[in-house]
């Protein structure tokens, strides 16, 4: 039995393939540093030995093959051990690639926003209508209450990101994945760590472009200009979704029903009726008409994707309901990029546009912590509509003064603009505010690509004293 070990295993990916070899019955270990819920319970249910700690020890003689993280670097003992030895290593992406998709009919989802929960979309619409597909997500999808299912199916649908790969191979992950119908949604610039400037970034997506073979597709965006000037690229078929007047697969018509959304479908100009998706907002009829555009793709009829979606419950930290205490809806989502805050915000807002809308929201990322955003996010809270805006301290406060996102300069700047903003140092003192100001029909979007202290449950405590 080949056996596998994984330095860096408590990563949400690295944990998913781990378990995904388990499945396919390689014997699988792993190691990190700090071992906590929720992937060390994960990885107990999954039957997976995790060492909690890195130790040239745990490098033993009878590993075939070492899965390198992409946030491990040089010095790590276990990692100085497997090159000592010149024992066998590879990236994450690189064993997805070689031990699931050389067989497969690869569905790539990429984009700056909305992959992981188009992947999720695009995996239930398959599923739904029978088609028993594989799915790999940086999340957790609902309809699976997993990050991966492994079926019988022709097709693999995974989450295409574009951050890189290991600390030996700097492309992004989304280049490993053999696409043979690729989604680029958007591309803003992200990742600051990674990508020096956008054209860094465009050369990315231009790659992954170039690896869809003449008899594939290639779904772009239409409402963004950088991922609809990709078509001229490729040498594969293009198709376009979006609002945008000529868009291949165009959404109009859109209204809220409830917590869900209605909105028209046309392909090529034929109408295809109303559809409705169990999510808010415009981003989310965006992502929509992508997963309509791969199952159309391949050949599930109109009615059976209408029936699909409707039935579609989302992925946890997009816009999740955690609650209501008090008539005060707290919800979690994983936006950190201005667009993203903007969107969510706007979705909410949309759907509710009668009730007090708090954004909450805390810098964690790498390129979020950074001036490089500071215009931006003035603008996307502004322009957003959100009625209170509370902004925690910057996490990565070790960042030099001058790079660092100034949050008390952003405030400043939504207080002269008109809007209400306050800057407040941790999750005690934005708990306490929330719950002492929050009144019956507030909703509170808590919005980080962290844990953000475990605030949402603390809150939601703290409204029902």
């Amino acid at each position: 039995m080949t056996r596998v070990h994984f330095i860096g295993v408590c990563g949400t990916a690295m944990a998913t393939l781990a378990a995904m070899l388990k499945t396919r019955g390689l014997d699988v270990q792993g190691s990190d540093h700090g071992v906590y819920p929720p992937m060390s319970d994960f990885l107990a249910r999954e039957r997976i030995r995790v060492f909690n700690s890195y130790d040239a020890a745990n490098i033993t003689s009878d590993i075939d093959m070492v899965v390198v993280g992409n946030a491990i670097s040089r010095g790590n003992p276990e990692l100085e051990t497997v090159l000592d030895r010149k024992m066998r290593y590879c990236s994450l992406p690189e064993a997805i690639r070689e031990h699931f998709l050389w067989d497969r009919r690869s569905i790539v989802i990429a984009g700056t926003h909305g992959k992981t929960t188009t992947t999720s979309m695009a995996a239930w619409l398959l599923t739904s209508a029978g088609e028993d597909p594989s799915l790999l997500v940086g999340g957790i999808a609902s309809n699976f209450d997993s990050s991966y299912r492994l079926g019988s199916g022709r097709d693999f649908v995974i989450e295409g990101d574009e951050y890189d790969s290991a600390f030996f191979d700097k492309t992004a992950k989304f280049l490993k994945y053999l696409p043979d119908i690729a989604v680029i949604g958007n591309v803003e610039y992200d990742h600051a760590d990674i990508y020096p400037d956008m054209e860094a970034l465009r050369i990315a997506f231009r790659r992954l472009v170039n690896l869809i073979p003449q008899h594939g597709l290639l779904l772009l965006g239409a409402d963004c200009a950088e991922a609809s000037g990709l078509a001229r690229l490729a040498r594969s078929p293009v198709e376009t979704f979006g609002f945008t007047e000529g868009a291949d697969w165009r959404a109009g018509e859109m209204e809220p029903v409830g917590d869900h959304t209605r909105f028209e479908v046309t392909y090529r100009g034929d109408r295809l009726g109303h559809f409705e998706v169990p999510l808010s907002g415009a981003h989310n009829v965006r992502n929509a008409l992508a997963a309509l555009a791969v199952g159309h793709a391949v050949g599930i009829s109109p009615e059976r994707l209408r029936t699909g979606l409707r039935s579609f419950l989302g992925v946890r930290r997009r816009l999740e309901l955690r609650g209501e205490v008090r008539g005060v809806s707290v919800y979690d989502d994983f936006a950190h990029h201005p667009t993203a805050i903007l969107e969510t915000i706007r979705a909410i807002k949309f759907t509710y546009p009668d009730r007090r809308v708090w954004a909450v929201f805390e810098p964690r990322s790498a390129t979020s912590c950074r001036k490089i955003f500071q215009d931006d996010f003035v603008r996307a809270f502004h322009e957003s509509g959100a009625d209170e805006v509370v902004l925690a301290a910057v996490f990565r406060a070790s960042l030099p003064d001058a790079d660092r996102l100034s949050v008390d300069d952003i405030v400043k700047e939504l207080v002269r603009r008109g809007g209400r903003a306050r800057t407040l140092p941790g999750v005690p003192e934005i708990v306490a505010t929330i719950a002492d100001e929050a009144r019956e029909g507030d909703i509170v979007v808590l919005m980080s690509n962290g844990g953000f202290d475990g605030i949402h449950e603390k809150l939601l405590a703290a409204l029902g004293c």
